[in-house]
């Protein structure tokens, strides 16, 4: 399969990581009062989105999910050089697990139409799960390259490097296939003035933007109300705990070779502790 390709490519709005927003009563991050950014992970993504692009011919769509606001990382993505963006945003997606996220992802992403190539970014800030990329594959029935640190096209095939224990991994793929990129993959080129001036533009002629970037709901997608949300989340938060709140101390050895610094360990009274408590 040769070039042009059809590229899509996952991004995610989330909390600043340097923000307090703290916690709503139900354990669930005060979105509200966060300031917002696109993941950190997804940057890499983006990144190897636009490579393919550049480098094979081709088409990339960002897609998202999240409240209104959330258009504004496809804003950026725009700014970086992607052709159009696609936002997912319904009240009946909050608090979406990962199974429903990656069911509302899926649907999308058929709604969309053919992808020669998905990219993920490895996981998310807010969550840390990793599982919405390989979720998604499964739905769609494609192979998938996970943790993949770098990658070329040749003869209609993926060629791909993937972080493993103790090392790499080279794996060829047919297409389609999706990637998930890990964050030892290039960092994320600087916004081309070309896109910057056309994201103002577009900004200014708001009749324009919609043609450019589309905001869909479920229905929209056909995707099925019950299985998004709270209602097709089978994940349960039972328990939270602010870090900083739970008090403890930490104590540092250094400056001495492995022998004496268990030793050391040892003869701390909060391991002898640890011993008689278990």
């Amino acid at each position: 399969m040769a070039g042009p390709y059809e590229i899509c490519v996952l991004v995610k709005q989330v909390p600043d990581q340097g923000s307090k927003a703290g916690l709503n009563p139900d354990g669930t991050i005060d979105r509200a009062r966060a300031k917002r950014m696109l993941n950190p992970f997804d940057r890499y993504a983006l990144q190897a989105a636009l490579h393919a692009k550049k480098s094979y011919g081709g088409k990339v769509t960002a897609i998202s999910m999240g409240p209104p606001p959330a258009v504004e990382v496809l804003l950026e993505a725009l700014e970086h050089g992607v052709d159009r963006g696609v936002l997912l945003s319904d009240r009946r997606l909050a608090a979406s697990d990962t199974l429903a996220t990656a069911y509302a992802l899926y649907k999308t992403i058929n709604y969309c139409g053919r992808f020669d190539m998905i990219f993920c970014g490895l996981q998310t800030t807010d969550g840390d799960t990793a599982q919405v990329g390989p979720q998604i594959a499964e739905r769609l029935n494609l192979p998938q390259v996970t943790y993949c640190e770098d990658f070329s096209l040749e003869d209609g095939r993926v060629r791909a490097r993937r972080i493993i224990e103790g090392g790499c991994q080279k794996v060829v793929s047919e297409l389609p296939v999706l990637i998930t990129v890990a964050n030892s993959y290039h960092p994320l080129e600087y916004k081309s003035f070309r896109g910057a001036w056309k994201v103002q533009w577009l900004q200014r002629h708001p009749e324009d933007l919609q043609k450019v970037i589309s905001t869909v709901d479920l229905d929209a997608v056909g995707a099925d109300a019950d299985r998004c949300g709270l209602k097709g989340s089978p994940t349960i938060v039972a328990h939270t705990d602010k870090v900083g709140e739970l008090g403890g101390s930490c104590k540092m050895y250094e400056g001495h070779s492995p022998e004496e610094l268990v030793a050391e360990v040892l003869k701390a009274s909060s391991f002898k502790e640890f011993i008689s408590a278990s």
